[in-house]
Order: structure tokens, then sequence, then C-alpha cells
């Protein structure tokens, strides 16, 4: 968790950037994000420094070479520790024409296999920042943030992209972390999983998982096979959105994931050989209410459904990813869920029928506020090949913690918040944050939950019920009201008292008559 200083700090480097003229929030996080890499190298150089010194031998693996770079400046004045004390000007230089190119094309030479990720997101780099004056403020104010330890560096970017949601541009490549932390939660992953995000923008799914396994699997890390699988092979990201790829690696990077496989996908447009039946556990939150041609759609999908919609298509892709056993959550638009098209009773039919759906948790209308007011839910599955559905859980989230208007403000303190929150609530904060209690509620979906009447705010629903209304998969058809029981009087006793109040009437006129006269 940052603290207010630091946060602070980071609030005036972003200012120093709109003042400076760059007011695009996508664009000023890239540029910090090459900045922040060009410090990640010097501190690596400067480890493989220090160990051979240690040693008393060569340095092993060299970040910055010997020598002048192609261009005649030496390779060390690329170094964060050296060009930070440079004259504005100088920096400007050094940065625009040596650092830059550096990046692009020496650099993963240089890295070799263990960051080549990283390396090969920054070969179309792009130096950006208009003045040397402005280069020369950021670099000051970003020397200044800690980047000491994994914790700090990721809090640190993860605040850094929030500003891009509440900037209000290009917040939909930013799933609320807390939404993100529930279907980590629930899913629970394995330090044998094998992750996969086919639309992963900031890598924010990604990060959260990693950070779940270190806290709850922190042995993978002592064990060096599991911590080779950890660093190398565990998690995998596609987007089609270079500025994105970039943010998501270094997101990665600051969280202490050596070497993800984040890259460049179409995940709808392109042929999924050698991917299907890959990943043991997808979460995601794919673009939504668009539709492509079915000439530019992957072919392997039109095959499970016939449809141009990206929702339905990117569900397709997720049962052919997945691995028999592996299960997924992902969040869509309420549509998909009742919509009546013949590709989405069969996708839902299939869900149901030859797939295993665990749970659909209906999100409250205003989740992704200010920047879409859709409404959604989360569905879990496993894939089976061979059914296995029995009973669905339902669960209707109406408070996730944060105010559901345009503002998005929290509701309760910090250490409430959550599906896992340090502080238990009690029945008044349940009613402002009710994650806590899906993640315990989820626990019982096999036993308690499923005695529990349908007018509760979650329960369960026997796969046959749910195939006799078409695969209907939304709250409403399943959940009863709750009628209240209003007691009528006799009516002799209301004559009664309609009696007694006409006497009154009666005798107010006679005093009324009296005063007057």
């Amino acid at each position: 968790m940052i603290t207010g200083t630091i946060k602070s700090q980071i609030d005036r480097l972003w200012d120093a950037f709109w003042s400076g003229g760059i007011a695009n929030p996508l664009e000023i996080i890239e540029q910090i994000t090459y900045l922040m890499f060009i410090r990640r190298l010097d501190d690596l150089h400067t480890l493989e420094e220090n160990k051979a010194t240690r040693l008393k031998k060569p340095i092993e693996r060299r970040i910055f070479p010997e020598g002048n770079d192609p261009r005649g400046r030496p390779y060390d004045d690329l170094r964060w520790s050296r060009l930070k004390h440079f004259a504005p000007s100088e920096m400007f230089v050094v940065v625009g024409e040596h650092v830059f190119p550096f990046l692009r094309s020496d650099l993963a030479r240089q890295l070799g296999s263990a960051d080549s990720t990283y390396a090969h997101h920054m070969k179309d780099a792009r130096f950006t920042i208009p003045t040397p004056a402005l280069l020369a403020k950021v670099v000051d104010l970003l020397d200044q943030v800690p980047m000491d330890d994994r914790d700090t560096k990721g809090d640190v970017y993860e605040y850094m992209l929030g500003k891009i949601a509440s900037a209000g541009q290009n917040g939909q490549f930013r799933t609320p972390r807390h939404i993100i932390q529930l279907m980590v939660e629930l899913t629970a992953p394995q330090s044998s999983d094998v992750i996969c995000d086919p639309a992963c923008g900031t890598a924010g799914f990604l990060v959260v998982a990693g950070e779940y396994l270190r806290e709850r699997h922190s042995a993978l890390l002592h064990d060096a096979a599991l911590r080779d699988h950890f660093h190398h092979r565990m998690f995998h990201g596609f987007d089609f959105d270079n500025t994105m790829l970039r943010i998501g690696s270094m997101n990665m990077l600051l969280h202490g994931v050596e070497s993800p496989d984040i890259r460049y996908r179409d995940s709808l447009a392109q042929d999924h050989a050698g991917e299907e039946e890959k990943y043991t556990l997808v979460l995601a939150n794919p673009p939504f209410a668009g539709s492509l041609d079915y000439e530019n759609t992957a072919k392997d999908l039109l095959q499970i459904v016939k449809t141009k919609k990206t929702e339905l298509l990117f569900l397709a892709l997720f049962l052919r990813l997945l691995k028999p056993g592996g299960r997924a959550a992902v969040i869509v638009p309420d549509g998909v869920l009742f919509g009546s098209s013949t590709a989405h009773k069969e996708l839902r039919r299939m869900l149901v029928e030859d797939q295993k759906l665990d749970a659909v948790v209906k999100l409250p209308g205003g989740v992704f506020k200010p920047y879409a007011g859709v409404s959604t839910a989360i569905l879990f599955f496993t894939k089976t090949n061979s059914g296995g559905t029995d009973q669905v859980w339902f669960y209707d989230v109406e408070a996730d913690g944060w105010s559901l208007d345009d503002k998005r403000t929290p509701l309760l303190s910090e250490d409430k918040l959550g599906p896992a929150p340090r502080t238990a609530l009690n029945e008044d904060e349940h009613a402002k944050n009710n994650l806590p209690d899906v993640l315990a509620r989820w626990t019982q979906r096999d036993g308690a939950e499923r005695e529990r009447a349908r007018t509760a705010q979650s329960f369960c629903v026997p796969k046959a019920d749910i195939a006799a209304r078409g695969y209907d998969l939304s709250l409403n058809p399943y959940k009863e009201v709750v009628h209240e029981t209003i007691e009528h009087r006799a009516p002799k006793h209301i004559f009664a008292d309609l009696a007694k109040l006409e006497e009154e009437i009666q005798r107010g006129m006679k005093e009324l008559e009296g005063m007057l006269g």
C-alpha cells in the first residue's frame, strides 16, 4: 500500500505532463513506462556489477555494453544513474537520440531470453516528451519515487494506471481492481496453473493472480521448478494494442514476474492452432457490444457458435483455449444471459449441458461507471466436454463497496473494502460491500447454499429448471419475491370506527354552530 507522500509525488509527476502539453493519459503512462524501464535496466546492471565485485569475477551479463553506441556516445551515459545528473538539454539529446534507439534495437540482444518479453515490446518505443525542461522535471520527480521493493513498485504503477480510468479516457482497459480480486479469490489459482487473459489490456487479471499465488502459495517461490514455472510459463496475455502490451508487460515486471508471455494477438481473428486446450485458468473481461465480419473471424470459433457478436465469440474462444478440467471466470454483458438469438441460446445450452456451469454472479449496474453503464455478470464454468452441471449458484451483488454513480467514491474505510477486507464487516457495512459475503457463500455452494430459499440474495437452481426456461441465465426468472402479509380487519370493526368518526363530526358541527350563534 503506497503512502500519501508517494501518491502526492505521482500526482505531481502527472500534473507535470499535463502542464507540459501531454494530455492523453495513455501517452503519459507510456512515457512513464519507458522511463521506469530505463531505471529498472540500470538497477539490473548495478546488481550485476555488485555481484561481480563480490565474486571478484568479470560481469556475467552486461545490460549496457562496454564502449560507445553507434552514434559515439558511451553506453554508460545511457544509464539512469548517469543521465539524471545531466543538464536538461544534454539529457534530452541522450534520451531521445541514444537511449531510445538502444531500447528499440540493441536491448533484446543485451538482455537475452530472461527479459526478452520486455525488450520485444520496446522495439517500437517512441520518445514524445516535447521539451528538455519537461524531461528534466519528470526524471527528477520519478527519481524521488521509491522503487526499492516489489510491493511498492507494483502499487506505484497500479496507482498510475488508476489515473487512466479516473481521467475518463481509455478506461475500458481497466476492470476495477476489487472485481478482479473477487474473481481471483473465487477461482483460487494453484501453483501448477497455466493462466490466460486473451484480452489482457494492462494485465490486471494476471497481476492479481500472481499476487494471490505469492500470498497463498509462497512455497512455490522456494521450489526451483515451480519458481521457473511462475516466472516463465504460468502467465499468458494477448492484446492487439501495442501500447497496452508495453503497459501490461511493465505491470507484470514491476510485480515481480520475470518473463510472462504478453504478446500481440487479435484473439478473435486469428487461427488458434497450438493454443487450443493449453490453459487451465482463463480470467477475462473481454470487450463487448461489438461485432465482427464473418470473413475476419477465426473459423474455429465459428464452428463453435455462428455469430458476429464479440461477447459470444470470446466465450467460444475460452472454451477453445481451456484444457479439459480447466476453469474460467469471465465478465459478460447481461444480454449474454438472456439473449434470444439462436447463437445466444446455443452457447448457454453448451455451458449448461456440455460443460459445467458453476455460478452466475450478477454485478450492480454502476460497476464500470463513469465510462460504461452496461449491466454485467460474472460467469464461472469448468470445461469438461461431458457435462456435469448439477446446480447453478446465483448471487445478486447489490453493493461492491463504492458508490454506483459516476464518481465511484468508497463507501467504507480502506480496511473494509474488497472481497477479503482486513477488518470484518457488520450487517450495515455488508449492505455497502457484498463481496466478502459472496466469497463466504461461494464455499458453501455445494452445501448450505442448496437449502437457501430463492428469496435470498444467493441460491442454487437445478439444471432441469434452467433447461425448462430455455437456458435463461438471468437472475429474475428464478428469484422469488417476498410478499408482505397484510392483516385485514373484520368489516364490523371498520363500520364501528366509521360510526364513531361520524358521531365526532356531528358533535364538532354542533359546537361550531353554538360558537357562531
